[in-house]
C-alpha cells in the first residue's frame, strides 16, 4: 500500500491508503476520494486546476516535465513546491508525502 496525506483548503488532513500498481494519477485519486478539484482538462496538464503544494516529500517525486512547468508558470501562487496532481502517478514516490490542494474549487 502507498500512504500519503491530502490537506484540503480548510486545513483538514486525511491520509489515503492506495494499493500499489493502480495506474492512476494523484488527481484521479483525489477526485475519487471526493475532494473538490475542477481538473477541467482531464489530466492533460493544460488547465492547472489540480494544482497542489507539496508540503512533504518533494525530493522523492520525479521532476516536472516541460508541459507541467509551463502551466505552473501561469499561476500567480505557484512556487518551487508546486505540482499538478494530474502529472503525479500514484507509486512509491508519493509514499509519506503531504499534498495541499491549491487548485480552483468546483
Amino acid at each position: 500500500m502507498i500512504d500519503f496525506t491530502i490537506e484540503d483548503r480548510d486545513g483538514t488532513r486525511q491520509t489515503l491508503e492506495i494499493p500499489e500498481g493502480i495506474s492512476l494519477s494523484l488527481m484521479e485519486v483525489m477526485k475519487a476520494s471526493d475532494y473538490t478539484i475542477l481538473a477541467t482538462c482531464g489530466g492533460m496538464a493544460l488547465c492547472a486546476t489540480c494544482h497542489v503544494q507539496v508540503l512533504e516529500g518533494l525530493d522523492n517525486l520525479p521532476p516536472a516535465q516541460d508541459a507541467e512547468l509551463d502551466m505552473l508558470d501561469t499561476l500567480p501562487d505557484a512556487d518551487s513546491d508546486s505540482r499538478l496532481a494530474c502529472q503525479l502517478r500514484v507509486d512509491e514516490s508519493l509514499q509519506g508525502g503531504v499534498f495541499r490542494i491549491r487548485g480552483e474549487e468546483q
